[in-house]
């Protein structure tokens, strides 16, 4: 069960999780966010896409948008995003769906992956196949609006 229960259903490619802190730009590094997924020890640093009207250790909703190296189809294995504190560099899970050029893949949050090796297509991934790949700097979290805020 998640904590704290969701209330309102969310589409499944929608990442719920709670905004940890709102890191400012420096000369040397983009600004972004620190999203912590529920029931996990994950602090992903995500590029903001949009302004996060969200209070700092509220909940965020949201679209986690990744570039994909290259997607392999793998037999075994878990889901999950490496390193649990940073940027996303890893990613494995199940497919979800293909949309929009890219594959919704559930790593314990959905992560929408969008393929950079010429030869592969979203298009060429079914639902519930079990893929990894390596993910390129740049993640970045789409915020939603939310009622509870």
């Amino acid at each position: 069960m998640i904590t704290p229960s969701p209330t309102t259903p969310l589409e499944p490619g929608i990442a719920r999780g709670t905004l940890l802190e709102v890191v400012a730009e420096t000369a040397t590094r983009p600004a972004f966010v620190k999203f912590a997924v529920p029931n996990t020890n994950y602090e992903l640093h995500l590029r903001p896409t949009g302004p996060i009207q969200t209070q700092v250790g509220k909940r965020l909703i949201g679209i986690i948008r990744a570039q994909a190296r290259r997607i392999d189809v793998v037999q075994t294995g878990g889901e999950y995003i490496e390193p649990v504190y940073g940027r996303p560099r890893r990613v494995q899970g199940t497919v979800l769906r293909a949309e929009g050029g890219a594959i919704i893949v559930d790593a314990g949050v959905p992560i929408h992956c969008t393929p950079t090796d010429p030869r592969q297509k979203a298009d060429q991934f079914s639902p519930g196949q079990f893929v990894s790949f390596d993910v390129l700097d740049g993640a970045s979290f789409e915020p939603r609006p939310t009622k509870a805020d």
